[in-house]
């Protein structure tokens, strides 16, 4: 996808932050100092490297911004995009540090980008290019398990994670947690089960810890639970499909419109998302999509009618220009920075509710948090566990069906619950079960600062309030 169109006035991604961040602390009672310490990016790295590729010295460009040392060690993803500035990876950085304050994964933040379109580079070429730009940031400690922790970001994936892991691998031979130095991994590389899946299960799980608040659902104008409710997805890249896929097929949402790079999808119907996807792998694209409604200007959909708007794509989509044409009631921001700074202001203004990105987003960094563990612990989850759980469960069939027989009662627990219940945990049960935790104890936080004092009016000032007083605690306890 290109990058939006932002409106002439309207605030760059890092500049809406800080608005965000300004709105916030000015209802907390933070000393300027602290306040500024916790504003400012520590420091932003900027690399410049060759590699000889098609018979030529190529020069790239990359960064590695670290906003926030409150905590090590810091983290965030590796975005490769042509579109990558300092403006941008310091802004995500900081997004970074509010982010895990908020769903309380112990790390700072921290933001890297390579200038680079992915496309334009075979496989090979790729690697070689990753390879070097971790060696560049890991030779200064800024790919470290105990000081810098990567993870994917737009245009990476497990594949450049394993590149790099191999990298610093590579440069510290006897470090015997070399592979906690970077998240994200194929998991028959030391990643875990759920982390592609995650920030879209995060989002899932986000909405469904919404819809068990009444009180704010009604803030919404809606009610109910998610049976039923109309999603539009801007953007059908991974976290978007696995968004869109649990929605549909766990919670019972319709999928009514789709937007791409090419135009968008709607029906009315509904939308069989895991079709989609794989026409789109096919086609490269949405046109021609057999059975629904192709609209070349994908961005109007944004302004359909439905319940739930998921813009889980790219920076400021929703700006001033089109926000007051937004009919969804309510947003949830699966991308990093959708809707602007004006834009928000105006569907604040309508009552829209909004379920901010550092939030709703962060499935990623959280599961991200759980692999990082599972690489220092050196052994998978529920690998101790798990068929002690099987056993304990299976005396209990076994005397229930025992005192049946004995009674004459006449009853059988069913095949279908006796395989559930002997089934132990494992890997996957165990990482969505932390992840579902964590969004629910997370929203929670944020609720009760919105809706327990009269100047705060949203959600997203809400989570800017929490975030940053668990920082502030952070440096306090410093001695700062």
């Amino acid at each position: 996808m290109s990058q939006p169109h932002r409106p002439a006035g309207e605030p760059s991604f890092r500049e809406s932050v800080d608005i965000m961040f300004n709105r916030a602390v000015a209802l907390m009672d933070l000393s300027p100092g602290l306040e500024q310490k916790i504003r400012v990016c520590n420091a932003t790295y900027t690399v410049r490297f060759g590699v000889r590729l098609r018979g030529a010295i190529h020069t790239f460009t990359g960064y590695r911004s670290v906003h926030s040392e409150h905590m090590e060690p810091v983290k965030g993803g590796i975005r490769y995009a042509m579109s990558v500035n300092q403006d941008e990876v310091e802004a995500l950085a900081a997004l970074m540090t509010y982010k895990c304050a908020l769903v309380e994964t112990p790390f700072g933040g921290s933001k890297g980008g390579l200038c680079i379109d992915p496309r334009e580079w075979e496989e090979h070429e790729l690697e070689q290019i990753t390879r070097r730009f971790a060696y560049e940031l890991a030779k200064r400690d800024l790919i470290h398990p105990a000081q810098n922790v990567p993870a994917p970001d737009m245009g990476t994936g497990e594949r450049e994670m394993a590149w790099i892991a191999d990298q610093y691998r590579r440069m510290n031979t006897t470090d015997i947690n070399s592979n906690a130095c970077v998240t994200g991994k194929p998991p028959h590389a030391g990643g875990i089960q759920g982390r592609v899946e995650a920030t879209g299960r995060g989002v899932q799980y986000a909405l469904q810890e919404f819809f068990r608040h009444p009180k704010d659902v009604a803030v919404a104008g809606l009610s109910g639970t998610l049976e039923g409710k109309r999603v539009v997805v801007q953007g059908l890249g991974n976290v978007g499909y696995h968004a869109a896929k649990f929605l549909s097929e766990e919670d019972g949402a319709r999928v009514i419109g789709i937007i791409e790079r090419d135009g968008a999808l709607f029906s009315e119907e509904g939308l069989d998302v895991e079709a989609v996807k794989e026409w789109i792998g096919k086609h490269g694209g949405v046109a021609n999509y057999p059975l629904a409604v192709h609209h070349e200007d994908g961005a109007a959909i944004l302004e359909a009618e439905c319940e739930i708007l998921i813009p889980a794509a790219l920076e400021g989509v929703i700006h001033k220009e089109n926000a007051a044409r937004i009919q969804a009631p309510l947003i949830i921001e699966a991308a990093n920075g959708p809707v602007t700074a004006g834009a928000d202001e105006i569907l604040r203004a309508r009552g829209t509710v909004i379920i901010p990105d550092m939030y709703a987003n962060a499935g990623g960094v959280t599961v991200s948090y759980f692999e990082w563990v599972k690489n220092l612990s050196h052994i998978r989850f529920g690998r101790m566990q798990r068929r002690q759980e099987e056993s304990r469960h299976e005396l209990i069939v076994r005397e229930l069906e025992k005192l049946s027989a004995d009674q004459n009662l006449g009853w059988t627990l069913s095949p279908s619950f006796k395989d559930r219940y002997l089934r132990g945990a494992g890997e996957l049960e165990l990482v969505r079960s932390g992840l579902d935790d964590t969004m629910r104890g997370a929203y929670q936080s944020m609720s009760e600062v919105w809706h327990s004092r009269d100047d705060v009016h949203d959600l997203r000032t809400a989570a800017y309030i929490v975030s940053i007083g668990r920082v502030a605690s952070s440096y306090r306890a410093k001695g700062l």
